[in-house]
């Protein structure tokens, strides 16, 4: 009899587990971190980044890294062009985005579109760079 009322207690506990564990329908609203991978020669080289989040729906707020200007399109549509300026260093969250459902955050993306020097003459090269979207 114990070891049945045992088994029985498990099998609520990982039936309730399971059900915590659920990861499918929407979150709810949250932000999501926009992270720069430079090439690492240009690690804190590069003074200014023109790039665009796009999503399933509009960005509900945004706000720059730390040190870093952010200049924005308004929130409207579902893609977005941001330009941002201040040391951009390899692998810092330069941009954290509101979204209305945090659960379509793997459809977000984020492009970069131009980089440019200290002296804010454009790299004509843009292999290395990308931007990773992080919950």
């Amino acid at each position: 009899m114990k070891r049945l009322l045992g088994v029985a207690l498990l099998a609520i506990v990982v039936a309730g587990g399971l059900s915590c564990g659920d990861s499918t329908g929407p979150k709810g609203p949250g932000t999501l971190q926009i992270r720069l991978t430079s090439p690492a020669a240009n690690s804190g080289a590069d003074s200014a980044i023109v790039l665009a989040i796009t999503g399933p729906a509009p960005l509900t707020s945004v706000t720059a890294g730390a040190g870093l200007r952010l200049f924005s399109q308004p929130l409207t549509g579902t893609t977005t062009r941001f330009a941002i300026t201040g040391p951009l260093i390899n692998g810092a969250t330069i941009l954290t985005i509101g979204v209305a459902d945090i659960g379509a955050f793997s459809q977000y993306t984020g492009t970069v579109q131009g980089v440019a020097t200290p002296t804010y003459q454009l790299r004509p090269i843009l292999s290395g760079y990308a931007l990773a979207v992080i919950r």
